[in-house]
């Protein structure tokens, strides 16, 4: 068995958090694989070493002086090494790091090097081959990650090496230039390791101990997820939940490889298991929920409509004419609903609306914002009868004004929208009806 490993900020903070990584490593000889993040915070008020390097960099860009922002980044590091008692220095990595910003090589450059180093510290910790990401992990010109040419430098570099860390986060252009994934970009470069190497499992660890059912700012200590399919975890990662970058998905779905949400601080609890699919029973009849805030609704009326050849691809039309996505379409036989995000909305509202006009020609057009959308998501709610009425009994009951309904065709999710005041207590509501009253 081969098993990828990946660690985030919070498990490689400081040298005690590095020394728990070493023991869940050696506990298992099929941990072969390491991906680390960067050092994050140590305390509430700690910064990030990503931030600081974004900040150290923005100060060498602006001509300014910035070797003291340079100095406090390696004493982070120190700090570490120092800890774990190492022989090792980064003397020369920090030399080639302050001549590459004099040189403004790239705020992704700059970014990537929180990872770089935290590499070569793990490798030296654990006694492992260090393998520089940027050798392997391919970007076109535009940034977009390239799979096949990823796939293949991988391959012919990786073959024959036992026990690896490969830096999470970054990559690089076939001429040498570093780019990054998005932020927590990490968890993909882990997931494309995985697939890579055929792996087993892919272990993600963190510091909680699963996927929650719900936000935790909002319910108190919610439910663990014990297990969950990557449509499920689709839908709740787009609507807000965030334990893992959702594109990390793509890489292991079609190889059948599972992903293991773990806590670094608790590594006895077994976590989330996320699979492509299982014949498991869930606990609960939702898997779990997730949702956003900033939406508008954009009710269009026009009779007759449901008759007219088209009229979806106009009103459509008037929003990708001004560059603005939707989130759901609710419609009725006279009417439909637009839902898009309130940022993105609000300075073309007028342009939008004058182009729905010209287009579709509406009887009328109707806005309502500052609403909240909320995805109730599981796969037990196929077999579950009455799931959506118990869903709007509970916010009946909790005085929560629904605003729109939109349920899937899989019957995998119900989307609901409500106003931005009653999002928690919405959330709260669904909560208690699902998990609270089956304890």
């Amino acid at each position: 068995m081969i098993k990828v490993v990946k660690f985030g900020g919070s498990s490689l903070a400081s040298a005690e958090q590095f020394k728990k990584v070493k023991e869940i490593i050696t506990s298992d000889e099929s941990r072969k694989f390491v991906v680390p993040s960067a050092p994050g915070k140590r305390f509430i008020e700690d910064i990030k070493v990503t931030d600081m390097l974004y900040e150290c960099y923005e100060a060498a860009e602006a001509g300014k002086k910035f070797d003291d922002k340079l100095e406090n980044i390696k004493k982070r590091y120190q700090e570490i090494i120092d800890g774990l008692q190492l022989e090792l220095s980064l003397d020369n990595q920090f030399a080639q790091i302050k001549e590459d910003f004099i040189n403004k090589k790239g705020r992704e450059y700059a970014a990537s090097r929180g990872e770089y180093l935290n590499g070569i510290v793990m490798a030296e910790y654990l006694g492992y081959t260090f393998f520089d990401a940027a050798l392997a992990i391919r970007f076109d010109e535009e940034g977009n990650f390239l799979p096949d040419e990823t796939d293949a430098l991988l391959t012919e570099q990786l073959e024959g090496l036992e026990r690896v860390v490969v830096p999470g986060f970054y990559g690089a252009q076939e001429d040498g230039t570093v780019r990054t994934f998005s932020r927590g970009g990490s968890d993909i470069t882990g997931s494309i390791v995985a697939k890579n190497i055929h792996a087993d499992i892919y272990e993600n660890w963190t510091d909680v101990s699963g996927f929650l059912v719900a936000d935790p700012r909002i319910i108190r200590d919610p439910k663990v997820i014990t297990s969950i399919t990557y449509r499920e975890l689709r839908e709740l990662a787009y609507m807000g939940a965030t334990v893992l970058h959702e594109d990390a998905i793509f890489p292991v779905r079609n190889c059948g490889i599972p992903i293991n949400i773990r806590n670094t601080n608790a590594p006895e609890d077994e976590g989330t298991l996320i699979v492509e699919s299982t014949c498991r029973t869930p606990e609960y009849t939702i898997t779990g929920i997730a949702g956003k805030k900033g939406f508008v609704a954009v009710h269009i009326e026009k009779s007759m409509m449901n008759a007219e050849v088209g009229f979806g691809r106009k009103v459509l039309q008037a929003f990708e004419e001004n560059n603005i996505s939707f989130e759901h379409m609710p419609s009725g036989i006279d009417t439909m609903t637009v839902m898009v995000q309130q940022e993105d909305f609000q300075g073309k509202e007028q342009q939008v609306m004058s182009a729905i006009h010209r287009l579709a020609q509406p009887d009328s057009i109707e806005l309502v914002g500052d609403l909240s959308l909320i995805a109730v998501v599981g796969r037990g709610m196929k077999a579950a009868k009455g799931t959506a009425g118990r869903i709007f009994s509970a916010l009946a009951h909790a005085r929560v004004n629904v605003r729109m309904i939109d349920q899937g065709s899989s019957e995998l999710n119900i989307i609901i929208g409500v106003e931005n005041d009653d999002f928690e207590k919405a959330i709260k509501a669904v909560y208690d009806i699902f998990v609270e009253t089956q304890l």
